[in-house]
C-alpha cells in the first residue's frame, strides 16, 4: 500500500472511530443526531427540515464565467441521488426535505454563482442520464473521479473519497486488502466505483488462487442492512462517511476497513460533475475554491462531522480511478 493511501486510510479510520464515539437521536431536541468529531468533541447534527444552511455571497467575476444559457435561466439545476445515505444526502425528520453535506455544498456553489439552487433527486443511474441530456447542470452526489467517467464528464473536486467496509458489530472481521474478502459475501451499489474496486479485488483473489468474492446487490440500504444483520452477507462496501454515520447512530454495525476510492496508489476524490465541454466546470471549480477560501466550506464539513475529508483546493479533472485492466 502506498504512503498516500496509508495516509488517507488513517484519516478515514479517524473519521470512523470518531463518529462511533457517541451517537444518539433526541426527538425532543428538534431532530438532531449527536456524533463526535475526530477530537472527541460531541457535535449535534441537525436532522430537522429547518436546516438554517450556511450561505455565502455572490462573486460577480466568477458568476460571469457561467454559460449564458444558465445565467439567463437564473437557476442551477443540481442533481443528487434519491437514495438515503446520511450524512451525504438523506431526508430530514419530516421524511421529505433533502438534507446533507452534498446539498449544502451545492447550495454554497450556487450562492457564489448568483444562481437559485434547484435540487433534483433521482436514482443513481438517472443522475448520469440527466447530465448526458443536459436536463441537469451539475451532479453533487458523492461522485468519484474516474478515468472512464472523464471521457464523458468534467469534474471539479471538493472532497476526499474514502470507502468503508461495514460489518455486523462483533464480527471479528478486518479488511486491509483483497485477501481479506476472499470467499466473503459482500454487498455493493451497482454502477459505483466501490463495485469496480470489489470486482478487481475478486479477480485478484482468483488470480492468486484464492476464492472470489460473492457480490450481492440490493435495491436500498434497508435491505442491505437487514441482510447484514441476518448474516446473509458478511460485509457492505460503501462510502466511508455513510458507513461511519450508520455505525455510530445504530450501534449495530462497525467499520472494519477503509480504502481510497481511487485504489492503492491514488487518493480518491469526490467532484461536482458536469457534461463534458458544457462550459461549467471552470466556474464550478472557481466557486468551490472561493468557499474553501472564505471558510464556509469548512463550516459545512464541520456541521456534518466530515472535516477529515476536506481538500485544500478544487482541481479540474485530476487523475482518477484507473480503468480496469483488460
Amino acid at each position: 500500500m502506498s504512503t498516500l493511501t496509508r495516509r488517507s486510510v488513517a484519516a478515514a479510520l479517524g473519521l470512523a472511530t470518531a463518529l462511533v464515539l457517541a451517537a444518539c437521536a433526541d426527538p425532543d431536541d428538534g431532530g438532531t443526531t449527536e456524533v463526535a468529531d475526530t477530537k472527541g468533541t460531541k457535535i449535534k447534527i441537525n436532522t430537522s427540515p429547518d436546516q438554517d444552511r450556511v450561505t455565502t455571497e455572490k462573486v460577480d467575476s466568477i458568476a460571469a464565467q457561467v454559460p449564458a444559457e444558465i445565467r439567463e435561466r437564473g437557476t442551477l439545476e443540481i442533481v443528487d441521488s434519491s437514495g438515503s445515505a446520511a450524512p451525504l444526502t438523506f431526508v430530514a425528520t419530516d421524511n421529505k426535505t433533502v438534507i446533507g453535506v452534498e446539498p449544502d455544498i451545492a447550495y454554497l456553489v450556487a450562492d457564489v454563482l448568483g444562481l437559485k439552487p434547484h435540487l433534483n433527486t433521482v436514482s443513481w443511474e438517472n443522475i448520469f442520464v440527466g447530465l448526458d441530456s443536459a436536463k441537469y447542470d451539475v451532479g453533487f452526489s458523492n461522485i468519484t473521479v474516474t478515468e472512464e467517467r472523464k471521457e464523458k464528464y468534467d469534474f471539479a473536486t471538493y472532497r476526499e473519497d474514502n470507502l468503508g467496509f461495514e460489518a455486523k458489530k462483533g464480527s471479528g472481521l478486518k479488511v486491509d486488502g483483497p485477501e481479506d474478502v476472499a470467499g466473503k459475501t459482500v454487498a455493493v451499489g451497482s454502477g459505483t466505483n466501490q463495485e469496480k474496486l470489489l470486482i478487481e479485488w475478486s479477480r485478484a483473489n482468483e488470480k492468486a488462487g484464492r476464492e472470489p468474492v460473492e457480490i450481492k446487490y440490493y435495491q436500498n440500504d434497508s435491505d442491505t442492512y437487514l441482510a447484514l444483520q441476518s448474516g446473509r452477507i458478511d460485509l457492505y462496501l460503501g462510502p466511508n462517511p455513510t458507513a461511519a454515520y450508520h455505525a455510530a447512530t445504530t450501534g449495530k454495525t462497525e467499520v472494519v476497513g477503509t480504502y481510497s476510492g481511487a485504489g492503492a496508489d491514488l487518493q480518491g476524490l469526490i467532484a461536482a460533475t458536469t457534461k463534458k465541454d458544457s462550459g461549467l466546470v471552470k466556474p464550478l471549480a472557481a466557486a468551490l475554491n472561493e468557499i474553501i477560501r472564505n471558510g464556509t466550506y469548512a463550516q459545512v464539513l464541520k456541521r456534518w462531522g466530515l472535516s477529515d475529508e476536506a481538500v485544500t483546493k478544487s482541481e479540474i479533472n485530476p487523475p482518477g480511478l484507473p480503468k480496469t485492466a483488460q
